[in-house]
């Protein structure tokens, strides 16, 4: 069961990032002189790409992900700094979803954004992923603050008694 959910958590996950770094390269790619029916096609391409390949493999992608940290039991401080670029992941795909539908409201008129920010930092968070991973370095667990790992002795901001 562990090596089906392994297998389409990799597979999902190789379809989100490749999405990640494409789509903005296939955005930047717009010219505002371009005539009418190459816009319609590259904004129906990246519509269709985005809603139909890029979204439901980020979603499987983070749902098998989520299934393996419980089926191993992985509660380790680099799967928790891991969880923190795969949400830097997610922002960047809010990001692109936004682009996407600038672009598709736009009527033409939209003057894309550069896209090698976006692939660079996009590419920096997939390969620190891939080193903790891979590597499951030993970091330290008290990476929190102290405050953070303490009860501060307040009581629940709500009148219900949990049962």
């Amino acid at each position: 069961m562990i090596v089906a959910v392994k297998l389409l958590h990799i597979a999902a996950l190789s379809i989100w990032c490749a999405g990640l770094v494409g789509l903005p390269l296939l955005l930047a790619k717009h010219d505002t002189a371009d005539e009418q029916t190459d816009y319609a096609r590259l904004r129906m391409l990246t519509h269709r790409f985005y809603i139909s390949v890029v979204t439901p493999a980020a979603v499987v992608s983070i749902a098998m992900g989520t299934a393996l940290i419980f089926l191993r039991g992985v509660f380790v401080p680099w799967m928790f700094a891991k969880l923190v670029l795969v949400g830097l992941l997610v922002l960047l795909h809010g990001f692109v979803g936004h682009m996407t539908v600038t672009i598709g409201e736009s009527g033409g008129g939209y003057a894309p954004k550069r896209a090698w920010p976006f692939v660079t930092v996009a590419t920096a968070a997939m390969v620190l992923i891939l080193v903790l991973v891979l590597g499951k370095p030993l970091l330290s667990e008290r990476i929190a603050p102290d405050w953070l790992l303490e009860p501060q002795d307040q009581p629940l901001p709500v009148d219900e008694v949990p049962m």
